[in-house]
């Protein structure tokens, strides 16, 4: 479970409070420098807050740096790294300490992330050879195998900063699918995203923020609705029924 508690951050971000169980998907959404990517820094322990955040029954200010790095993984918006290697060894770089790439156990979650994530074919390539959409993939391969139940036992979430934003339509499907699993095997998933039609159908909760502002939380489809999104975004947000599903439609 993760129990968040008026956190704040200085002036960027004004006390809020949310809770999520085991599998839960939950988006915060909200305009261009609203505080989203600051709400992620800070539930992911790289800059200082005032409040609290458990995971489970663990204080985030309590965790070493070690331990941190094994209870959650973090993808943030930032580009390659300044190093150039191969999509194998970044990959192998990615593991949890202790664990043993050649295992038959770990290069079948390795090769079940490389199908879904179709980097069957980098994996020989150096990292400098890729373009934008597949380091992305790649990335969230390697952000993946940090919290892989099987392969690391003390974790619990997965935090992503607009992870679709490099991705074409159809690697956007791919990005879901993996969250999906990642969800399936008891992870919490909170990620900031901007496509309101993906939220409105994958995301189990949302959180709307606005100037550093939560406006509401809670379930989706109960969160979602023409009025608030609206209000939100300063534009005119309707939602409709097309073909049996809800979609949102914008001015």
């Amino acid at each position: 479970m993760l129990t968040i508690q008026s956190l704040c951050v200085n002036t960027r971000l004004l006390p809020l409070s949310i809770e999520a169980q085991r599998g839960d998907v939950i988006h915060i959404l909200g305009p261009n420098g609203s505080g989203k990517s600051t709400f992620l820094s800070a539930v992911a322990g790289v800059i200082d807050f005032e409040g609290d955040v458990w995971l489970d029954e663990e204080h985030l200010n309590a965790l070493s740096i070690e331990a941190l790095a094994g209870r959650r993984a973090y993808l943030t918006q930032s580009g390659k790294p300044p190093f150039d290697i191969g999509v194998a060894q970044y990959l192998s770089l990615s593991m949890p300490a202790g664990v043993n790439a050649q295992d038959k156990h770990v290069a079948e979650i390795v090769a079940e992330l490389c199908s879904l994530l179709e980097l069957d074919d980098k994996l020989h390539r150096s990292i400098a050879q890729l373009s934008g959409g597949e380091w992305q993939r790649v990335r969230l391969a390697g952000i993946c195998l940090q919290v892989w139940p099987s392969l690391n036992p003390y974790a619990k979430m997965l935090l992503l900063d607009e992870p679709a934003a490099p991705l074409d339509i159809g690697q956007e499907s791919l990005l879901y699918q993996l969250i999906q699993r990642m969800a399936d095997m008891g992870l919490v998933i909170l990620m900031a995203n901007h496509d309101l039609n993906r939220s409105l159908r994958y995301a189990d909760k949302v959180v709307l923020i606005r100037e550093g502002v939560m406006l509401e939380f809670g379930e989706t489809k109960t969160v979602m609705t023409s009025e608030k999104l609206s209000t939100l975004f300063a534009t005119d947000v309707q939602r409709v029924e097309f073909n049996g599903k809800n979609v949102l439609v914008f001015d």
